[in-house]
């Protein structure tokens, strides 16, 4: 893929999503199809699981940049399709975690968010 750089991370760092952002509304049924699709993907790729919950709460009335915020999403997906979960039989395991918050991050409600990962590790 020539011209076309993946992003390294499914949202940019610090950016802040709010519902009245003063941009162009998009599509409503291109945006709820796309967050559908990357919910359905959560199933494999946990990695995304943050990213696709924030977007679905844009769902009612998405606008052009939580629609880009979508995109990078998908270029994310797209330098990384090699990730993916693969459990094999009789290996030692390790369980890992990791947990992120936020306090009062949500610009619309002063709501906080948090967020767990847990990681079976096979050596």
């Amino acid at each position: 893929m020539t011209g076309c750089k993946s992003a390294s991370t499914p949202l940019a760092a610090n950016e802040k999503l709010k519902k009245e952002n003063g941009a162009d509304k998009a599509n409503v049924t291109t945006y709820r199809s796309l967050v559908g699709s990357l919910l359905y993907l959560t199933a494999t790729r946990p990695d995304i699981m943050f990213a696709a919950s924030l977007l679905s709460r844009y769902m009612q009335d998405p606008s052009q940049n939580h629609f880009a915020a979508g995109k990078r999403v998908l270029r994310y997906l797209s330098g990384t399709l090699d990730y993916g979960i693969l459990y094999k039989a009789g290996k030692e395991s390790c369980l890992i975690g990791y947990t992120d918050s936020d306090w009062a991050g949500c610009l619309d409600d002063m709501k906080s968010t948090g967020d767990m990962f847990s990681l079976l590790a096979q050596e």
